[in-house]
């Protein structure tokens, strides 16, 4: 970047050809200055670095002297013909970008609004199928009661903030490598909002909000899914001035149940039985959200196979309908037979025919199949 010793080929930093026009270079500029405002990227803690590169960058080949210089000598042509580009004056990324812009990018006027709060809940996954109220408790922004959000303690008068004259912004001109610009920025005495008490509340020092623990009642509807969110528009922080509120996201996390794997609203349970009593068939229980319910396991049932059991899944968020249990055979070989055992075992083998162990796919067919499976 600009601040470092090896600065990069600003051809690169914008993302152009070596034989772009003006008309690309500065289209290439300020796509790239907008991603990397503080609005849109503020969880880039190298954004404002970033800026200043591309703003170095775009002052070198929006120059036509200067770009003429870097094509043929680089960069150390432009610090020998005295070019040495300093954005510290800017101060913030934000300043930075409004005197590139003039201000026009997420400009606001009047005070801010709150800001969103988030928060979890984990529930287990039976309770996702039914739907639960939980409790929710977290730090948020409220109106201060005292002044009632005016900032002024009660009795007193508000007066129109003498720096902005009540009109809740600044303006100045800063002097850019392009030349000069008229900036606009919200007012740092009033914030915004053009008044100013003439004695401050002595609860909120004459902001209007104070921090504050909030419990709330969440309805957390049947059918939802793990890492899903509830939005609760105005629970959020307080906006200033009588600004309005954030919002409250509720992140749901729904616990791991041994018994279950989850599919969209279909659920996925194992069944282990014996070999013998998936030859001969018979009925089994099988767990389920709603307690334990018999199943038919068909006889010369064969592993892996499923068997459907409609309507006992998840609910649909917000319609009811359910999906379905599937619950898949695990024929289990029995072991370490005893004497009798093995001798039954024996005497079985040698009753079974080749119409006993024909199946209806071929080999390579359930090779396919587990395949496919595995994927």
């Amino acid at each position: 970047m600009s601040t470092t010793s090896t600065p990069r080929d600003p051809y690169e930093v914008l993302g152009v050809r070596r034989d772009a026009s003006e008309q690309e270079i500065k289209k290439a500029f300020r796509r790239l200055a907008r991603e990397l405002h503080p609005d849109v990227n503020a969880h880039d803690p190298q954004a404002e670095d970033k800026f200043k590169e591309a703003a170095e960058a775009y002052e070198i080949l929006s120059d036509a002297d200067r770009r003429a210089t870097y094509d043929r000598y680089g960069h150390e042509g432009l610090r020998s013909g005295g070019f040495s580009p300093n954005f510290d004056a800017f101060g913030s990324i934000g300043d930075l970008f409004d005197a590139f812009f003039g201000g026009q990018f997420g400009a606001r006027s009047g005070p801010a609004p709150g800001g969103d709060v988030a928060v979890s809940v984990e529930i287990e996954l039976a309770e996702a199928a039914e739907g639960k109220n939980v409790e929710v408790s977290y730090e948020a922004v409220e109106v201060c009661e005292h002044c009632r959000g005016n900032g002024a303690e009660p009795g007193t008068p508000i007066e129109t903030c003498k720096r902005c004259g009540g009109s809740g912004q600044l303006q100045g001109v800063t002097r850019t490598p392009f030349g000069q610009m008229v900036r606009t920025v919200v007012c740092d005495t009033c914030h915004g909002d053009g008044r100013l008490p003439s004695q401050p509340c002595r609860e909120c020092r004459g902001r209007g909000r104070r921090a504050a623990r909030q419990t709330l009642g969440v309805e957390i509807p049947a059918g939802i899914a793990d890492g899903q969110r509830i939005r609760l528009a105005g629970r959020g922080h307080a906006g200033e001035a009588g600004a309005g509120a954030g919002d409250l996201y509720v992140l749901v996390r729904v616990r791991p149940d041994e018994r279950f794997l989850r599919e969209g609203d279909d659920l996925i349970t194992a069944l282990s039985l014996p070999a013998p009593l998936a030859a001969l068939g018979g009925v089994m229980q099988v767990p389920t959200l709603d307690g334990p319910l018999d199943v038919d396991v068909p006889a010369g049932s064969q592993p892996g196979e499923i068997i459907t059991m409609k309507g006992h899944g998840m609910p649909q968020l917000r319609r009811g309908r359910r999906g379905d249990l599937r619950v898949v055979l695990d024929v289990v070989v029995p072991r370490r037979l005893t004497g009798e055992q093995r001798e039954l075992m024996e005497r079985l083998n040698a009753t079974l025919t080749e119409e006993n162990l024909r199946s209806e796919d071929s080999v390579l067919s359930k090779v396919r199949r587990a395949l496919r499976g595995h994927s």
